[in-house]
């Protein structure tokens, strides 16, 4: 069964009816080898149904990310960008310098998760998200930079 059909009857079983404008933004991420912004999104939509408004690609992105078929990220672009989620999970580090986005697998951050729930109590969504800092590459300029503002 595809991926895409796996989706479908995901969004069926939660109760929901697949829209042809749902089954257009559902079709361009599942897609997507990448994150997409909204207006990506619907651009792409456009193409297949042209006179698909913007609300309703946002409606179903909520629609989409509520019923967890879709993440959200903010990758520090200005903007909130989709992908389908996926297992396992995985998690971005992005260098605020050269901008450079790598992919974390989610076991790195099961302990944290564990922990977090033994000693606050506290059950943390830990399913897609970014943590920004500087790459290995980038931090011996990154510390001269600091060096000259310091002084």
């Amino acid at each position: 069964m595809s991926r895409h059909v796996e989706l479908v009857a995901s969004l069926r079983q939660a109760g929901r009816r697949l829209t042809p404008q749902r089954e257009s933004v559902l079709a361009v991420i599942v897609e997507s080898e990448s994150h997409l912004t909204a207006e990506e999104i619907l651009a792409r939509v456009r193409r297949r149904y042209p006179y698909l408004n913007k609300s309703a690609v946002y409606r179903s992105l909520d629609l989409l990310t509520e019923l967890g078929l879709v993440t959200q990220t903010d990758l520090g672009h200005g903007h909130v960008e989709y992908e389908l989620h996926r297992h396992p999970h995985h998690h971005h580090l992005i260098c605020r310098h050269c901008k450079h986005v790598q992919q974390i697998d989610h076991a790195v951050f099961a302990a944290l998760g564990k922990k977090l729930e033994t000693t606050f109590g506290f059950k943390a969504d830990l399913d897609h998200f970014a943590i920004f800092g500087t790459c290995k590459k980038c931090q011996p300029r990154a510390a001269k930079t600091f060096q000259r503002r310091a002084r």
